[in-house]
């Protein structure tokens, strides 16, 4: 959010408005109220993306009471182990086996029953449930449902959508208000001038800070864009008429698509209607999980990328199926597996999903701080300390120039220029970010019918026009 330029930049601002071609006000105008509306929500995103960049890290420490367990004796196999996780709940069902890191370490079995999921620890030679959590309640999932969904479902993902498609605005008018206007040397351009003070150091720090993390920042909302509700299911519905039928894909589109593949996961094979009932088989055939231990000592040495979760059959596959599940996901691997003899009957690489596919696993992965290591964690989290410097010198500067009693609104010129380099990025915005263009033509015309017409609310707001500028006689 960009707040009145200096003296230098009045002086730009007075030639750029009498510019024909482009009217920098409404551009300055737009972004002041794109940053308002953003800013509480970029503080929330880099303060929870940040502590979800270390979700490894902070798992394995929480784990810790769970490894290097003792044991004096042979580990019983992994059949017995799942038994073990699903016996104390009744009607549940066997939702994937994970591959130990270690011999000593507790097995980890997952457990569905409708729309929940468990993790069960078991000690992996005496059979004991060492600990028992919903998945829902994990501190890494609650962290990546704050993030994502503000712990309110498909209305939290709508909401972290319209903000995230508000700070793409945001971040275009910001670079076009940041582009160098007689410009004198580099300093507040392309690197802050420390030794100023007041107005001018945090104009500096917001502006070149704003460059530097653009690229960056842009990246991060795109690649968040195909999580979101809505916009993630119409991508979906969109890749779906274009393909002429379903599309598979392993991201879900908000927290009922979440539920859904979770209730088809949790459901006994065959079952048509797992994805819409609300109840998993309790009286169903038991499960077999005999061909646990075969698959197993298969897959094991295929070395796949941790964690490696070997899956029966259920509602969403009618074979036993391994996959790797890092977060690293151009490394992932998904095996079809033969439960009667162990043969792998089909493996899918990263580089066999259509290119889309691709593209959105790889944004996902340096989203989340996964694509290259730990430089990767570091990167993300200097974007995010940066994230957060440009939006608190944002409200510095709008608490400093904000007059008494009113918004600090740029005020808007008159008439106002609907130029077409203006307009038409703006239509195409609309078009690719619908909760943008929704919105905005709900605030145009709330403030063309509605707040314009209630002087109060037209003052504070900052609607008044001001009177072009005179007209320099020959």
């Amino acid at each position: 959010m960009t707040t009145e330029p200096t003296t230098t930049a009045r002086t730009e601002l007075s030639s750029a408005d009498r510019r024909p071609w482009l009217d920098y006000r409404s551009v300055w105008r737009w972004h002041f109220y794109a940053g308002l509306l953003c800013i509480p929500f970029v503080l929330w995103l880099a303060c929870t993306g940040t502590i979800y960049l270390f979700k490894p890290q902070v798992e394995s420490w929480l784990d810790r009471p769970y490894t290097h367990l003792h044991l004096d004796g042979p580990a019983a196999s992994p059949a017995a182990q799942a038994a073990a996780a699903v016996a104390p709940a009744p009607g549940s069902r066997l939702r994937a086996y994970q591959l130990p890191d270690a011999p000593d370490s507790a097995a980890q079995v997952l457990v569905g029953q409708g729309d929940h999921e468990y993790r069960i620890y078991v000690h992996p030679q005496t059979l004991q449930v060492l600990h028992q959590v919903d998945e829902d309640s994990r501190l890494m999932r609650i962290v990546f449902r704050l993030h994502g969904e503000l712990m309110i479902g498909d209305r939290g993902s709508m909401l972290v959508e319209l903000a995230a498609s508000w700070a793409i605005v945001m971040i275009l008018t910001g670079l076009f208000l940041w582009w160098p206007r007689q410009a004198r040397g580099l300093g507040g351009v392309l690197y802050p001038r420390l030794g100023q003070s007041g107005r001018v150091f945090w104009r500096d720090l917001h502006a070149v800070t704003g460059l530097w993390v653009s690229a960056f920042a842009l990246t991060f909302l795109l690649s968040g864009l195909p999580w979101a509700k809505s916009w993630g299911g119409e991508l979906k519905l969109v890749r779906r008429a274009i393909a002429g039928a379903p599309v598979s894909q392993d991201w879900t589109t908000g927290r009922s698509s979440e539920l859904a593949r979770r209730r088809a996961d949790n459901a006994a094979p065959g079952d048509e209607h797992a994805m819409h009932h609300h109840h998993t088989e309790a009286g169903g055939a038991p499960q077999d999980y005999t061909p646990l231990d075969r698959l197993a000592a298969v897959v094991a040495p295929l070395q796949l990328a941790p964690p490696v979760l070997i899956a029966p059959p259920s509602g969403t596959s009618p074979n036993w199926t391994a996959r790797s599940d890092t977060q690293n996901r151009p490394q992932r691997i998904s095996l079809v597996l033969d439960g009667a003899s162990g043969a792998v009957l089909e493996r899918k690489e990263f580089g066999q999903k259509p290119l889309l596919d691709r593209i959105i696993g790889v944004g996902i992965a340096a989203h989340e701080g996964h694509l290259f290591g730990w430089l990767n964690q570091l990167g993300n989290l200097l974007i995010a300390l940066g994230l957060v410097t440009l939006s608190l010198s944002a409200l510095k500067l709008w608490w400093g120039r904000r007059p008494a009693g009113v918004l600090g609104a740029p005020l808007p010129q008159r008439p106002p220029r609907f130029v077409p380099l203006l307009v038409l990025p703006v239509l195409l915005l609309g078009v690719v970010l619908p909760l943008f263009g929704i919105t905005l033509v709900a605030v145009l015309v709330l403030e063309r019918l509605v707040l314009r017409r209630i002087p109060p609310v037209r003052d504070f707001l900052g609607l008044n026009t001001i009177p072009p500028a005179p007209q320099l006689q020959a």
